[in-house]
């Protein structure tokens, strides 16, 4: 097995009061290696990106908290660190592509003075060397006119310089761990691919760990290594891109993928119901969750166990899914699987 950069173990984080508490993560495991990208997928609500503020421990307090779980970055449990260690963590160690930089960039401050203080509060350099070092990370992100963009405001910046600059900013102490929440949100077909291609060019240049939260299963299949699968606070599969995508297990897996619109197909030939599949229902509300597996009321292949038991994660070493439907019949599906593959 690779070398654990990240590991998470059990990770649970409750919101609420402690007598009436609602859990939005529930037994949440990750691991990540040097240099690999796992993608987490999953509708809006499911957990996702506060997966990633719990690893970084920016859980607003109170009224959420990490109940219980370890988030270990090389062997050091982070939960175990004061808020004062922790600031020294981000942005060196961990970083994170927040999902809209107008709102993760502060506003009366220009681009340039956001990297340099970045910088300067992970490294000892001067004012001067700070400035040059922004400008090689603008130009690094492949802003046009470094100079000149490192002293205008977000405000002054299209939405993908705006992202670029972002990119920028968390690349500025070359992280061990780069966590990207929604990192193409509301920019067009072409910054995406740009963006995804930056995030590559990175990768391989510094052989940074990329946490890729996104809903864009291309995006998925194009950068990651592995794929996470995330459903009301809950992992419910992970496994390699080749074996999540190909061969998907659990049903909730399966319903996503059907959703993606195949432009291959001519649209003469089928219904807009055809073409448009959708999972039915809705992400149940966290603090209505009972006993059993919490994708029931949704499920194609329900039984009268999923209601009252939840499945347990099963599977082998590069793939693993909670699903009875799964557990009865593991050893065929594997067999299937392996030959498949």
């Amino acid at each position: 097995m690779a070398e654990k950069l990240l590991e998470v173990n059990d990770l649970c984080v409750e919101f609420g009061s402690s007598k009436n508490p609602v859990r939005v993560l529930d037994h949440v495991n990750l691991h990540l290696a040097p240099g690999e990208i796992l993608g987490i997928v999953g509708e809006s609500g499911c957990g996702k990106s506060m997966t990633s503020l719990a690893v970084l421990r920016l859980i607003p307090s109170p009224p959420g908290r990490i109940t219980k779980g370890t988030i270990a970055l090389e062997g050091k449990n982070l939960r175990d660190l004061t808020e004062s260690q922790m600031q020294d963590v981000r942005g060196k160690d961990i970083a994170m592509i927040f999902q809209e930089p107008m709102t993760a960039l502060n506003p009366v401050f220009t681009i340039g003075q956001q990297i340099i203080e970045t910088i300067r509060r992970h490294e000892n350099v001067s004012a001067r060397q700070a400035r040059e070092q922004a400008i090689e990370l603008i130009k690094s992100v492949r802003i046009p006119e470094p100079e000149r963009r490192l002293d205008q405001y977000p405000h002054e910046l299209s939405g993908g310089m705006r992202q670029r600059a972002m990119i920028a900013m968390a690349l500025a102490c070359r992280p061990k761990v780069l966590i990207a929440d929604e990192p193409t949100t509301a920019l067009d077909v072409t910054v995406q691919a740009q963006i995804f291609d930056l995030l590559l060019d990175l990768r391989k240049q510094y052989n940074t760990a990329i946490i890729l939260i996104t809903h864009n299963m291309g995006a998925v299949a194009e950068l990651a290594d592995r794929v996470m699968v995330m459903y009301a606070g809950r992992k419910i599969e992970e496994g390699t891109v080749e074996r999540v995508l190909l061969n998907p297990i659990h049903p909730y897996t399966k319903g996503l993928l059907a959703c993606v619109l195949n432009v291959e197909h001519d649209p003469a030939k089928f219904s807009e119901s055809e073409l448009l599949p959708e999972i039915p229902g809705v992400v149940p509300p966290l603090s209505e969750l009972g006993q059993g597996c919490a994708f029931a009321p949704r499920c194609p292949y329900v039984m009268d166990k999923c209601h009252t038991e939840r499945p347990p994660m099963l599977g082998r070493a590069n793939w693993e899914a909670a699903c009875w439907l799964n557990i009865e019949t593991t050893e065929p599906q594997a067999a299937v699987q392996e030959s498949a593959l």
